[in-house]
């Protein structure tokens, strides 16, 4: 409706000294892209996917991406010891996690991949697949069930929205566990 070349998504990290901007034209074809990566792994409607990412533009694209397919995404902290993403595992039941080999904050770089093995290896749900991005600052050692972020968006085709009523569900989010063990709220799609 005219407005693609405006702006959507500003990525500024002080962390990495990058600025990235994202159009809504960008946007929209990168989340239609990644969507059609989940959907080559399997990920359907109803499906959860757990987002084990920092705050990195593929997050944003990821969230958007399990929306447009009526995947249901959860949002875990990226840096969660293992036993509380073990947890969520279990609770949330993902077809796929997606992660990046290391988070950064401040000055220290935290590997991802580590911890996400160990919760994987905690967890008695056998998630199918485990797709990492790789970042510059830490390159992750990729298991044999794993897959890499952009390798698996070579030759993918976009897709479309896939209409959901309105109380189907968006995302489950955890709360803390401070009080006993996490709870996932589940917000619906309306």
């Amino acid at each position: 409706s005219g407005r693609g070349d405006q702006v959507a998504l500003i990525y500024d990290s002080p962390v990495t000294d990058t600025i990235t901007r994202y159009t809504y034209t960008q946007l929209r074809d990168e989340v239609a892209k990644f969507a059609g990566a989940l959907v080559n792994l399997g990920v359907s409607k109803g499906d959860r996917v757990i987002i084990y990412l920092p705050m990195i533009p593929e997050a944003a694209i990821s969230m958007l991406a399990c929306a447009r397919i009526g995947a249901i995404h959860s949002v875990v902290f990226g840096g969660f010891a293992a036993k509380e993403l073990a947890s969520r595992i279990d609770d949330a039941k993902p077809a796929v996690l997606l992660t990046a080999s290391c988070g950064i904050e401040f000055t220290n770089v935290i590997a991802y991949k580590p911890l996400v093995d160990e919760a994987m290896a905690l967890a008695e749900h056998k998630v199918s697949h485990c797709v990492v991005f790789q970042r510059p600052q830490c390159k992750a050692q990729l298991g044999a069930d794993d897959l890499d972020w952009m390798a698996c968006l070579e030759g993918v085709e976009p897709v479309d929205c896939l209409p959901v009523e309105s109380n189907h569900p968006l995302y489950i989010l955890y709360t803390s566990g401070t009080t006993g063990k996490p709870k996932g709220v589940v917000r619906d799609s309306g």
